[in-house]
């Protein structure tokens, strides 16, 4: 009986080791399970079918820029080539640019007497460069100064007109580039257009240019670009040395001083400017240009 007891106990023993056995066994299945699922996703979105979703989206937002980048290359496309507005051209202008330009853009031919720059100028002579001086009734009476240089007439107006005193120093505001007809220029500029009033040629002649640097003339390019011009004027009412110079007084780039530089034509109590208000193109006065504006005296021969 006994040894029949502990066979019993020993196969009772064996059978409950079996299922602990079992049990750990299904758990460690179940654990294997759950953990190979929780890794699944994951290895789905590191997979192949994750990075074809990526490519299939990138492909979509291709498709959808290109139109979008269509529409940007037909609108530059269509868009209009930019121009320089005509009342904000330089006058300072190089290479193929018109020199003329500014001076076009601010007048109707239609409507004003002024030249448009098609011909030469009575003053011209022997090929030597030349000035004017026209006194100019606008909206305030002044003197315009100007000297032909490189094809063009480069212009300033002077408040007080030129004066034959070297301890005078003029304000020359510049204005834009002139055609060198425009020198012959006598008459009256309609009300409404730019500088409308009376003009008369009250002096001109030839001039030279006196600038030197290091004992070598300067060109008159060159000093104009420096802001230092000397010439030597040959009018029938000024002669003599003049110096322009950039002054840009008061902050104001176009502000330059016109000066009497000392020689034998300065003078301290000659004043052309008073003394002597004719053109010396006809001998007429403002006055009389005005009264009678349908004779306009210009010309290019």
């Amino acid at each position: 009986m006994p040894t029949a007891r502990k066979k019993k106990a020993t196969t009772s023993k064996t059978a409950s080791r079996k299922t602990v056995a079992a049990a750990r066994s299904t758990k460690s299945e179940a654990a294997t399970a759950a953990a190979a699922a929780e890794k699944t996703p994951r290895r789905q979105a590191r997979g192949k079918p994750a990075a074809g979703k990526a490519a299939q989206a990138k492909t979509a937002a291709r498709a959808t820029a290109q139109p979008k980048a269509a529409a940007r290359t037909t609108a530059k496309a269509k868009a209009p080539a930019r121009t320089t507005a005509p009342g904000k051209a330089r006058s300072r202008t190089t290479g193929t640019r018109d020199p003329l330009a500014v001076y076009k853009s601010m007048r109707d031919f239609g409507r004003t007497p002024e030249p448009q720059g098609q011909g030469t100028s009575k003053w011209k002579k022997d090929r030597n460069p030349f000035f004017v001086i026209q006194k100019h009734a606008a909206t305030r009476l002044h003197y315009d100064f100007r000297l032909e240089v490189d094809g063009v007439l480069k212009s300033w107006a002077v408040p007080k007109g030129p004066s034959m005193n070297p301890a005078d120093k003029r304000l020359a505001v510049e204005t834009e580039d002139h055609p060198v007809d425009y020198a012959d220029f006598e008459g009256v500029i309609p009300p409404k257009e730019y500088g409308g009033g009376t003009v008369i040629v009250w002096d001109a002649g030839p001039y030279r240019n006196i600038k030197k640097r290091g004992g070598q003339e300067i060109g008159m390019q060159d000093a104009y670009e420096r802001g230092s011009i000397e010439v030597w004027l040959e009018g029938r009412k000024v002669r003599g040395g003049f110096a322009l110079v950039h002054s840009r007084m008061g902050d104001n780039a176009k502000n330059w001083l016109l000066i009497k530089m000392r020689d034998e034509c300065a003078s301290a109590h000659e004043d052309p400017v008073t003394e002597q208000a004719r053109s010396v193109m006809t001998g007429r006065t403002l006055e009389e240009v005005a009264a009678d504006p349908k004779r306009r005296v210009w010309s290019s021969k």
